[in-house]
Protein backbone atom coordinates (compact mmCIF):
# COMPACT_ATOMS: atom_id res chain seq x y z
CA UNK A 1 0.00 0.00 0.00
CA UNK A 2 2.88 2.58 0.88
CA UNK A 3 4.31 1.88 -2.68
CA UNK A 4 1.46 2.73 -4.29
CA UNK A 5 0.90 5.86 -2.39
CA UNK A 6 4.51 7.04 -3.72
CA UNK A 7 3.91 5.72 -7.17
CA UNK A 8 0.76 7.89 -7.20
CA UNK A 9 2.63 10.95 -5.66
CA UNK A 10 5.60 11.16 -8.35
CA UNK A 11 2.67 10.80 -10.96
CA UNK A 12 1.18 13.76 -9.73
CA UNK A 13 4.33 15.48 -9.66
CA UNK A 14 5.46 14.59 -13.02
CA UNK A 15 2.04 15.52 -14.36
CA UNK A 16 2.44 19.07 -12.51
CA UNK A 17 5.71 19.67 -14.30
CA UNK A 18 4.06 18.91 -17.66
CA UNK A 19 1.34 20.71 -17.18
CA UNK A 20 3.56 23.98 -16.55
CA UNK A 21 5.84 23.31 -19.43
CA UNK A 22 3.27 23.31 -21.85
CA UNK A 23 2.30 26.69 -20.51
CA UNK A 24 5.14 28.13 -20.55
CA UNK A 25 5.80 26.66 -24.10
CA UNK A 26 1.67 27.90 -25.13
CA UNK A 27 3.00 31.50 -23.86
CA UNK A 28 6.22 31.47 -25.87
CA UNK A 29 4.16 30.06 -28.82
CA UNK A 30 1.47 32.74 -29.34
CA UNK A 31 4.05 35.29 -30.26
CA UNK A 32 6.69 35.49 -33.22
CA UNK A 33 9.57 37.22 -31.57
CA UNK A 34 11.51 40.37 -33.40
CA UNK A 35 14.81 41.74 -33.33
CA UNK A 36 15.88 45.68 -33.33
CA UNK A 37 18.68 47.67 -31.96
CA UNK A 38 17.71 50.54 -29.83
CA UNK A 39 19.39 53.24 -27.40
CA UNK A 40 18.68 52.31 -23.95
CA UNK A 41 17.83 54.77 -21.07
CA UNK A 42 16.02 54.43 -17.76
CA UNK A 43 13.03 56.59 -15.90
CA UNK A 44 11.53 57.21 -12.79
CA UNK A 45 7.93 57.97 -11.59
CA UNK A 46 9.34 61.53 -10.22
CA UNK A 47 7.78 64.96 -11.27
CA UNK A 48 11.05 65.88 -12.50
CA UNK A 49 10.93 63.37 -15.10
CA UNK A 50 7.48 63.26 -15.99
CA UNK A 51 3.88 64.58 -15.98
CA UNK A 52 2.39 66.06 -12.77
CA UNK A 53 1.40 62.47 -12.37
CA UNK A 54 4.36 60.70 -12.40
CA UNK A 55 3.08 57.34 -11.67
CA UNK A 56 0.06 57.50 -14.27
CA UNK A 57 1.81 56.00 -18.00
CA UNK A 58 0.51 57.22 -21.33
CA UNK A 59 -1.85 54.41 -21.75
CA UNK A 60 -3.32 54.96 -18.17
CA UNK A 61 -1.52 52.44 -16.49
CA UNK A 62 -0.84 53.45 -12.72
CA UNK A 63 3.41 52.50 -12.20
CA UNK A 64 4.31 50.44 -9.52
CA UNK A 65 7.95 50.15 -7.94
CA UNK A 66 9.64 47.12 -9.20
CA UNK A 67 6.61 46.42 -12.09
CA UNK A 68 9.21 45.56 -15.24
CA UNK A 69 8.11 47.99 -17.80
CA UNK A 70 9.53 50.09 -20.36
CA UNK A 71 8.16 53.64 -22.01
CA UNK A 72 9.11 53.08 -26.24
CA UNK A 73 9.62 56.16 -28.87
CA UNK A 74 6.80 56.50 -30.89
CA UNK A 75 8.80 55.47 -34.49
CA UNK A 76 8.84 51.94 -32.83
CA UNK A 77 4.76 51.71 -32.63
CA UNK A 78 4.79 51.90 -36.34
CA UNK A 79 6.74 48.47 -36.14
CA UNK A 80 3.64 46.53 -34.29
CA UNK A 81 5.39 47.54 -30.70
CA UNK A 82 2.26 48.69 -28.67
CA UNK A 83 0.83 48.90 -25.23
CA UNK A 84 1.50 45.63 -23.10
CA UNK A 85 3.57 44.25 -26.00
CA UNK A 86 6.39 41.95 -24.41
CA UNK A 87 9.66 42.77 -24.74
CA UNK A 88 13.05 40.56 -23.60
CA UNK A 89 15.85 43.29 -23.21
CA UNK A 90 19.48 42.53 -23.78
CA UNK A 91 21.37 41.71 -20.44
CA UNK A 92 18.49 42.07 -18.23
CA UNK A 93 16.88 39.12 -17.35
CA UNK A 94 12.59 38.34 -17.64
CA UNK A 95 9.73 40.28 -19.85
CA UNK A 96 9.10 43.81 -19.59
CA UNK A 97 5.50 45.03 -20.94
CA UNK A 98 5.26 48.42 -22.81
CA UNK A 99 2.80 50.75 -20.92
CA UNK A 100 4.67 54.41 -22.02
CA UNK A 101 5.32 56.17 -24.93
CA UNK A 102 8.07 58.63 -24.99
CA UNK A 103 7.88 62.29 -26.25
CA UNK A 104 7.87 62.63 -30.02
CA UNK A 105 11.33 64.32 -30.27
CA UNK A 106 12.49 60.91 -29.74
CA UNK A 107 13.52 58.03 -32.20
CA UNK A 108 15.12 54.29 -32.01
CA UNK A 109 14.84 54.29 -28.08
CA UNK A 110 13.10 52.38 -25.01
CA UNK A 111 13.27 53.92 -21.29
CA UNK A 112 13.15 51.26 -18.79
CA UNK A 113 11.36 52.05 -15.65
CA UNK A 114 13.04 51.98 -12.08
CA UNK A 115 10.51 53.56 -9.65
CA UNK A 116 11.71 56.30 -7.52
CA UNK A 117 15.60 54.19 -7.49
CA UNK A 118 16.79 57.44 -9.17
CA UNK A 119 20.43 56.62 -8.50
CA UNK A 120 19.83 53.23 -10.00
CA UNK A 121 18.59 55.05 -12.99
CA UNK A 122 21.56 57.18 -12.96
CA UNK A 123 24.21 54.39 -13.05
CA UNK A 124 22.35 52.54 -16.03
CA UNK A 125 22.92 55.39 -18.24
CA UNK A 126 22.51 55.14 -21.91
CA UNK A 127 23.30 51.27 -23.58
CA UNK A 128 22.90 50.58 -26.94
CA UNK A 129 21.52 47.30 -27.20
CA UNK A 130 19.31 44.57 -28.81
CA UNK A 131 15.57 44.01 -27.66
CA UNK A 132 13.14 41.14 -28.93
CA UNK A 133 9.56 41.81 -28.76
CA UNK A 134 6.85 39.94 -29.13
CA UNK A 135 3.82 40.27 -32.48
CA UNK A 136 0.63 37.62 -31.46
CA UNK A 137 0.57 35.13 -34.63
CA UNK A 138 -2.92 35.89 -34.42
CA UNK A 139 -2.60 39.44 -35.26
CA UNK A 140 0.25 38.96 -37.92
CA UNK A 141 -2.78 36.07 -39.29
CA UNK A 142 -5.21 38.93 -39.80
CA UNK A 143 -3.18 41.20 -41.67
CA UNK A 144 -4.18 41.38 -45.42
CA UNK A 145 -1.63 41.98 -47.72
CA UNK A 146 -0.58 44.98 -49.77
CA UNK A 147 -2.06 45.26 -53.17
Amino acid sequence: MKQHKHVFFYSCVIVLFVLMVSCESEKEDKYVWKCIDVTATAYNSVPSQTDGTPNIAAWGDTLVEGMKCIAVSRDLLRLGIEHNTPVKIEGLEGIYLVKDKMNKKYRGKIDIYMGNDVKKAKEWGRKKLSIHYGIPKDKLKNKQPIK
